[in-house]
């Protein structure tokens, strides 16, 4: 396949859970934990997990408040992250249209 580098794949994003929440907050902005979790149908231990390596990697932030006595967890996709986003779309782009060498 000419022209495709896989490198160009970003590993951090490309997990089905973690694609998941970048491509619902690409859209949304911002979400609660809650929505994030019901929307992508897993536990709050795997979207925690998931959620912290993308919060490690720079590409959300994660926010912790109350309301009124119950938790509340905001997630918001940062610029970074939309960058990162938007490169890897074009990277699977690039995979899904590359030609036979």
């Amino acid at each position: 396949m000419d022209g495709f580098d896989i490198d160009q794949i970003d590993e951090v994003i490309h997990g089905r859970v973690r694609l998941g929440v970048m491509a619902y907050l690409a859209s949304a902005g911002q979400a609660d934990f809650g929505e994030v979790r019901v929307r992508l149908q897993t536990t709050d231990g795997n979207l925690s997990v998931h959620l912290r390596k993308l919060e490690e990697a720079g590409y959300v932030a994660v926010e912790k408040t109350y309301a009124g006595r119950k938790p509340l967890t905001r997630i918001a996709i940062t610029d970074q992250g939309r960058a990162a986003f938007d490169k890897w779309l074009a990277a699977i782009g690039a995979l899904v249209n590359a030609q036979p060498a």
